[in-house]
């Protein structure tokens, strides 16, 4: 018996990296799941592929989803879908996100608001959409994926005002659905190693392997951290073992805000 047999969930940003990683968690533990993704291609190719790599005895199904999080059509439309698609809706996971980094003199509105609208207004219109079915049902589990940014990271105003407000979300959201059996958490991941902190490292103009070591360094564990991790966390939060835990942010970061 896993966690989440019978369960479906839905992961945005699911095509790769962190989200990608907590969608094979949730199958695993015998959810059956929706990778949604901007780019409708990469989500069916992620989908496919990890179908194929599932776990013996897993009876999940997997099926990808096209959507920008940051359009309410897009996201009602996903919704319906998934519904339709897979036979309900237990758990939403907003991990879809984007860097336009940039000091505060050099940071365009555009960026601005490419950065908020995906993380913040996308995960408050997920949100938004899957409580219909929540609370109709009277069970659900909305885990948003803030960042330990958001206590301020130079070079990341939007990003850091974003997943800041990820957390306000996410307590707000609590207290407003915990009374139809809908809980609301957060997870606040450090350096975890994906191609988007890659692509920070190659911006920084620094080699990726001394990028990686530099910031494992900087944790108390002294390892950088996997989206296997992160996962393992979701995971938790999305299960009823956490019923009792809601508009919590879980920080997962090997230890490096205690020094930091």
């Amino acid at each position: 018996m896993g966690r989440q047999d019978g369960r479906v969930a839905l992961v945005t940003g699911g095509a790769r990296g962190i989200g990608y990683a907590i969608g094979e968690r949730l199958l695993a533990e015998g959810a059956s799941v929706a990778l949604l993704d901007l780019d409708p291609v990469e989500a069916e190719a992620a989908a496919t592929r990890m179908q194929a790599a599932r776990a013996d005895g897993s009876s999940g199904t997997v099926i990808g989803v096209g959507a920008d999080v940051s359009r309410a059509g897009d996201v009602s439309a996903a919704v319906e879908r998934v519904v339709d698609e897979l036979g309900g809706l237990h758990v939403a996971v907003n991990n879809a996100g984007v860097l336009r980094d940039n000091l505060l003199f050099r940071m365009s509105e555009d960026d601005w608001d490419l950065v908020v609208d995906v993380h913040l207004k996308g995960s408050f219109l997920v949100a938004r959409e899957v409580q219909k079915q929540f609370v109709a049902q009277r069970l659900g589990r909305i885990v948003n994926v803030s960042s330990v940014s958001a206590w301020g990271n130079r070079g990341q105003a939007n990003y850091s005002a974003a997943k800041m407000g990820i957390q306000g979300l996410t307590r707000t959201l609590a207290i407003e659905l915990g009374g139809y059996g809908v809980t609301v958490n957060a997870v606040a991941p450090g350096f975890v190693a994906t191609d988007m902190t890659d692509a920070t490292a190659a911006r920084l103009g620094l080699d990726v392997a001394e990028f990686r070591r530099l910031n494992a360094e900087a944790t108390v564990v002294k390892r950088m951290g996997a989206p296997a991790d992160i996962a393992a966390a979701v995971a938790f939060l999305a299960s009823d073992e956490a019923s009792f835990v809601t508009g919590q942010t879980l920080v997962v970061d090997g230890g490096l805000k205690l020094v930091g």
